[in-house]
């Protein structure tokens, strides 16, 4: 297992911050990861995002603010211009969302007029809903576009607790796009909502946090396995226990 390093960098005029967490290969794929609702919470990532570096590709994590009048929207495409131009091949970039980041994630991708003209390698939507429409990028819902998604790889990851995004939604947006002939594995998980993304809600800070332990970072490695093998690794169990 490869050790990763993280940097911090302001990515917007503004002072939005993002963090890379740096594989040690050169040649390694580049993650885009958007957390969800809450602002500014790329810290609430930040064992998910290590322990897919540690698997090999380097994660990129940026605050970004959906309770600002605007929505967030600037910094979800500021930190898409970022990630071009950290990369020598933007169309190898997989991008991965959580929650109302995996809508939006999957709206991006899957959306008929691609920013720039860029589609991701992959996308991966983690605890999100998928039947309503993108807010932030003023987007149909992804459930709408399955008819005209283009053929680009689609993940799935849910956990069956889930009492924010209920489950329900993920097994119907896949069973949606199976019925237009795109195969979308889900990752069913025994967690809930944050523990999706090796987090713990807590209660005393009134937000999330990263889980180092128990179940809420056991079934947090299933996700960081899904993100790496989207992003074109070769993942063994052995390499993330422990």
């Amino acid at each position: 297992m490869s050790t990763a390093v993280t940097d911090t960098v302001r990515y917007t005029s503004d002072g939005q911050l993002l963090d890379i967490h740096r594989a040690t290969a050169p040649d390694a794929p580049t993650v885009l990861l958007w957390h969800g609702r809450g602002p500014a919470e790329r810290d609430v990532l930040g064992a998910l995002a290590a322990t897919v570096a540690r698997l090999g590709a380097t994660v990129i994590v940026p605050d970004w603010h959906p309770d600002a009048p605007d929505g967030g929207r600037p910094q979800l495409a500021a930190s898409l211009r970022f990630t071009w131009d950290f990369v020598p091949d933007p169309a190898k970039i997989t991008l991965v969302g959580w929650s109302l980041g995996g809508r939006a994630a999957m709206a991006t991708a899957l959306r008929p007029d691609p920013p720039e003209g860029w589609r991701p390698a992959a996308v991966v939507g983690i605890a999100a809903r998928y039947n309503q429409p993108e807010p932030l990028l003023g987007l149909p819902s992804p459930m709408a576009v399955c008819a005209t998604a283009p053929p680009l790889p689609i993940h799935l990851v849910h956990g069956t607790a889930d009492r924010v995004c209920d489950f329900a939604n993920a097994r119907e947006f896949q069973a949606v796009l199976a019925s237009h002939g795109r195969q979308a594995p889900l990752t069913e998980l025994t967690t809930d909502h944050s523990g999706a993304v090796m987090a713990e809600y807590a209660p005393e800070l009134g937000r999330c946090r990263p889980a180092h332990s128990g179940s809420s970072y056991r079934e947090g490695l299933r996700t960081a396995r899904v993100i790496a093998e989207a992003a074109g690794l070769s993942v063994k169990e052995a390499r993330v226990g422990g």
